[in-house]
């Protein structure tokens, strides 16, 4: 077991502490149909996450990863999920159970801060890593989630460096019902719960200072601008979208947060759940990170094809899983209302089976 957790804290330690970072932009919709939906993308340009395709069945028997062993809470699915890890294959970063609650993960980078881990707690322990794991398997909405996070201790899995602080994430978790929360925490313990009104999410800094700086943006609108003419002088603009001239393009957090927002509420409500899942694969089309982007110049990079490992669509109205990756954009579905979830056993696919296959077209 020692050696096992020595691994995991060193893969964590290697994933949170080094650069760059992982980063992750979110979003969340409906159809006109009533669809509830939401997607988000995974960045991380080290070295590939090993992330693998999990199905998680009913009765399942759960021991939460600490800092002291496998030793911390215990329970038992209640229902079924599927979802994606990273890193470790209970690591779930984004999944949705068949009850249509929603969760993942986005990293916190120099904010997030859980309370030491207190090994007198460790049985109502959950790690940070395993959070989405038992928030999938033990409820159906968001409010029985919130009154069950209150029963728990959530810890970090990776120990303090140099005295700081465990790195660790932010949570979204959301339902059928398109009841949408940020769980955050900071300061050594301090839970925040907040209303994810804006359908947006992504790094740091904190959920409620990355919507107070949308309004720095009020100046935004959709669509062309009108030329304008100061004396003899006319100025028009150059091409469509001049309404968005101004409009952050780097990769920071603040950045994707603002650009996702605008981009997510000037697209059109799309009718129904297939074209909603389309839609937003392109909206997050904007966020493909170029492998070299997070490197320094000159800097080795990891050979990766790209920083953005993977993108995920969720259907919460419908249980439904899409995701596609850096080696395969296409686009594969797991249909949840197809898996007998009592019967189905624990599993953990690759990604891709068949990921650097590109199909030739003859003529």
């Amino acid at each position: 077991m020692k050696k096992t957790l020595f691994c995991i804290w060193l893969c964590l330690g290697l994933l949170l502490s080094a650069m760059p970072v992982p980063a992750c932009t979110g979003i969340s919709f409906n159809t006109k149909d009533g669809c509830q939906m939401q997607a988000r993308t995974i960045e991380w340009g080290g070295y590939n996450l090993n992330s693998k395709l999990i199905i998680l069945p009913r009765g399942q028997k759960n021991t939460s990863l600490t800092q002291g062993g496998k030793n911390g809470l215990t329970w038992t699915n209640k229902y079924g999920a599927v979802g994606i890890s990273v890193v470790e294959d209970g690591f779930i970063g984004e999944g949705v159970n068949e009850k249509g609650l929603a969760a993942g993960v986005f990293y916190f980078s120099g904010y997030g801060s859980l309370a030491p881990y207190n090994p007198k707690k460790a049985k109502k322990s959950v790690g940070d890593m395993e959070l989405v794991r038992w928030l999938l398997t033990s409820f159906a909405t968001v409010d029985e989630a919130i009154k069950g996070l209150k029963k728990v201790e959530i810890v970090p899995i990776y120990p303090p460096q140099d005295g700081q602080s465990a790195p660790t994430g932010h949570w979204r978790i959301a339902d059928a019902s398109g009841h949408s929360i940020v769980l955050e925490i900071e300061n050594n313990g301090q839970r925040h719960i907040y209303e994810n009104t804006v359908g947006v999410l992504t790094n740091s800094p904190s959920f409620p200072w990355q919507v107070t700086n949308l309004n720095n943006y009020v100046h935004m609108t959709p669509g062309p601008v009108e030329a304008v003419t100061f004396d003899k002088t006319q100025l028009k603009a150059f091409g469509m979208g001049a309404g968005m001239t101004g409009l952050p393009g780097d990769i920071t957090p603040p950045a994707r947060f603002v650009r996702a927002f605008f981009y997510l509420h000037t697209a059109p409500q799309q009718s129904d759940a297939q074209s909603g899942m389309l839609q937003a694969f392109h909206i997050l089309n904007n966020f493909d990170l170029p492998i070299g982007i997070e490197f320094a110049l000159a800097e080795k990079t990891s050979g990766l094809p790209s920083a953005t490992q993977w993108t995920t669509v969720t259907n919460m109205t419908q249980p439904a899983f899409y995701y596609r990756t850096m080696n395969n954009s296409q686009i594969r579905k797991v249909d949840l209302s197809k898996i007998d979830f009592s019967s189905v056993l624990y599993q953990a696919l690759p990604l891709d089976l068949h990921g650097e296959d590109i199909q030739e077209l003859s003529f």
